[in-house]
């Protein structure tokens, strides 16, 4: 039986939510949507539609659909972050310095492949080719090191310098070629011609291009 007028109502964000919470509300199901589809499915009208507020609720807490997606964007590098420092945890705190400087540098190479494969549309929001995606990142730069995926590497990075692993002199430019590395098998598993293949097949490659990566530093 078709529903009546009556029987959807939008609820008020004053009926359902404390304060604070509608926003954290809004996030979470923006997030879910970018899970599910990536940065194209972020709509501020299903969100809203999801929180079952309405639309001027929704604005209030955020402006328009760029800063909704910023946050998500900020959420989905803490995510990333947060995986790198779990497979950093498993490196043991004890040993031969330079084995465990590497350790840990490949520890975080492997976690952000790890991280496009298990959360896809995440992945490819956080690194999304949009004015909010830039924003984002900028803004993550400028909390402290431990919470971006970029500024993690790149302490490992200085971590391989400063246990002599790496000459100080190669030190340029060899965080971001590590980044360009990762990101760009990542890709590839998604979106490019390796994308077919099973997991087995894309850990054996993840591997070499982290050996190769290894080798290549000394």
């Amino acid at each position: 039986m078709p529903r009546g007028p009556d029987t959807h109502r939008t609820r008020s964000s004053t009926d359902t939510y404390h304060h604070g919470d509608l926003r954290r509300a809004l996030l979470d199901h923006a997030v879910e949507l970018a899970r599910a589809g990536g940065p194209d499915a972020v709509v501020m009208r299903d969100v809203q539609r999801r929180a079952g507020v309405s639309n001027a609720a929704a604005y209030r807490h955020y402006a328009n659909r760029d800063e909704l997606l910023e946050a998500v964007i900020g959420y989905a590098l803490e995510r990333l972050a947060a995986m790198m420092h779990e497979a950093l945890n498993t490196v043991p705190p004890r040993g031969d310095r330079k084995r465990r400087a590497r350790a840990r540098f490949r520890a975080t190479g492997q976690a952000y492949v790890d991280f496009a494969l298990a959360e896809p549309g995440l992945f490819r929001t956080a690194f999304a080719a949009h004015p909010a995606s830039l924003q984002a990142v900028e803004a993550a730069e400028d909390v402290a090191g431990e919470q971006h995926p970029f500024q993690l590497l790149r302490r490992y990075v200085d971590d391989l310098v400063a246990t002599g692993v790496i000459d100080p002199r190669q030190r340029a430019g060899l965080d971001e070629a590590a980044w360009a590395a990762v990101h760009g098998l990542a890709i590839l598993y998604l979106d490019g011609a390796l994308s077919g293949l099973g997991e087995p097949e894309k850990r054996q490659i993840t591997g070499r291009l982290l050996d190769t990566f290894e080798r290549g530093i000394g």
